[in-house]
């Protein structure tokens, strides 16, 4: 039972185990964070990785509370926060990684850079949807690409949790966004404000011959990594074009960029959480993504399905498996 000092979490305790259902101590906001009283939490890939032991980058051992993201309530703030009070609907990427406890729990203690005030034309707990994947698309169109008004992006997944972002944010932008996915995606995809490319169809030089006249694109993004990033080097546009990706983890040959005098930028989104360093950055992008929903520019595409706390590990076998149509959530509160 829950009391005024402890909290319920699901809690990783050896890979290749199921979490498990605990109760732990709340954590009290130490300067410069702030308690959050989490609603809901957003399932990313990364975290089943996690649980089975797959994902020794995101350097977070057992046992550890598990979720990069989260929406909730400001609880109290520490010494030196004066952005957030108590009873503000915050949202951000907070832990789940580098050793830091993440969103499967009652509350967190975060940094308050990492935060920002939630969009207001959302459901609080559909926000929950939104961090990772959204600062891993700004970080690549963005802070990397320079992603301009006019320009012509390919962004390969354009369903996914991070590709949805990338097709949104480039609408936003002023970017003419052609997107790939399955045919039983093309409808999402077009909802987004991308023109749909079915890549079991269409070759990537049939791609580029028919959205950029044989040129290439501006900027393409990969969120699919291994043979999708080796022809995201051939669909970049010749003097200039920019490859981005957020999977860029495996052995690539880079002449087709060379002979392309194109150039390439990977995303690590993690960094700031494995580090400590350019927090501020994240908090600053999740601003960004408050203004753009709030604006009717960015929304998240979520899954039928949601899950209670308890149910969390049902939500990351669905995940697992590849097969949600959205991103999931675990309902805290």
């Amino acid at each position: 039972m829950t009391t005024d000092t402890t909290m319920t979490a699901l809690r990783f305790e050896q890979p290749g185990t199921p979490l498990m259902r605990v109760q732990v101590l709340r954590p009290e906001p130490a300067p410069g964070e702030v308690l959050v009283k989490i609603v809901a939490a957003g399932i990313n890939p990364l975290d089943t990785k996690i649980r089975a032991g797959q994902a020794t980058h995101a350097r977070q051992p057992a046992p550890s509370i598990l979720g990069l993201d989260m929406a909730g309530i400001v609880e109290a703030v520490g010494e030196g926060v004066e952005e957030f009070a108590p009873g503000d609907a915050v949202y951000g990427m907070t832990g789940g990684v580098g050793g830091h406890p993440g969103a499967l729990a009652q509350y967190v203690a975060a940094d308050a850079a990492l935060l920002a005030h939630a969009p207001t034309t959302l459901p609080l707990a559909d926000t929950a949807a939104l961090p990772l994947g959204f600062i891993t698309a700004w970080e690549g169109l963005v802070d990397r690409a320079r992603l301009a008004t006019g320009q012509i992006l390919l962004v390969h997944g354009g369903a996914g949790g991070v590709g949805s972002m990338a097709v949104q944010l480039g609408v936003a932008l002023g970017a003419r966004v052609v997107a790939t996915g399955s045919a039983s995606q093309r409808s999402v995809i077009e909802s987004l404000g991308a023109a749909f490319a079915d890549y079991r169809e269409i070759p990537i030089d049939a791609l580029v011959d028919a959205h950029t006249g044989g040129e290439g694109f501006d900027v393409v993004y990969d969120t699919l990594g291994g043979a999708t990033l080796d022809a995201s080097f051939a669909a970049a546009r010749r003097y200039g074009g920019h490859v981005v990706s957020s999977l860029g983890w495996g052995t690539h040959a880079l002449a087709p960029l060379s002979f392309r005098a194109a150039t390439y930028s990977g995303v690590f989104t993690l960094m700031p959480l494995l580090t400590g360093k350019g927090r501020e950055n994240h908090g600053r992008i999740m601003a960004e993504a408050t203004r753009l929903a709030d604006a009717g520019k960015l929304r998240p595409v979520l899954s039928t399905r949601r899950f209670p706390l308890e149910d969390g590990n049902a939500a990351l076998d669905l995940v697992e498996s590849g097969r949600p149509a959205g991103k999931v959530i675990v309902d805290i509160d």
